[in-house]
């Protein structure tokens, strides 16, 4: 498993923040496009059955297909660079990080502006600490190596 300095984990949150927007669109996308769908079976449901254009309800199918695509391969891209996705929808994010001789967790939420946060791995979001000085002191002497 990669781990990462606080400075590091800092460093990659442009890219990241782009890739989980990128996601994060992609998922409302096709959940509208699948709520429109989901109304039209409702219509014809409820009136017994309609004339549909097939090719439309293709074309929306493929398009919810194409925004799932997206999202997956948005979620590949963050996983690559050894960041978790732990929430798509809170838009947050996992960063392991060796504290003395323990993995934990740097915690980062969409919209924050900094990782100030951190957590054990069984204690979760529930369990966040403010960042502290052992995380910055080994940042600046150059941390372990991976």
């Amino acid at each position: 498993m990669k781990t990462f300095t606080l400075e590091e984990a800092q460093s990659l949150l442009p890219v990241l923040e782009s890739l989980l927007k990128r996601a994060m669109e992609g998922r409302q996308s096709a959940e509208e496009v699948e709520s429109s769908l989901n109304d039209l079976s409702r219509r014809i449901y409820l009136s017994g059955g309609m004339r549909v254009d097939v090719g439309s309800v293709a074309k929306q199918r493929a398009e919810v297909m194409a925004h799932l695509a997206r999202v997956r391969e948005s979620i590949a891209e963050i996983d690559a660079i050894g960041v978790q996705v732990k929430d798509l929808e809170g838009g947050l994010l996992d960063f392991p990080c060796r504290l003395d001789d323990e993995v934990v967790l740097l915690c980062w939420r969409m919209g924050e502006s900094a990782i100030e946060h951190w957590h054990t791995f069984d204690s979760g979001f529930q369990g966040r600490q403010p960042v502290d000085e052992r995380f910055r002191r080994r940042s600046a002497s150059g941390g372990r190596p991976n």
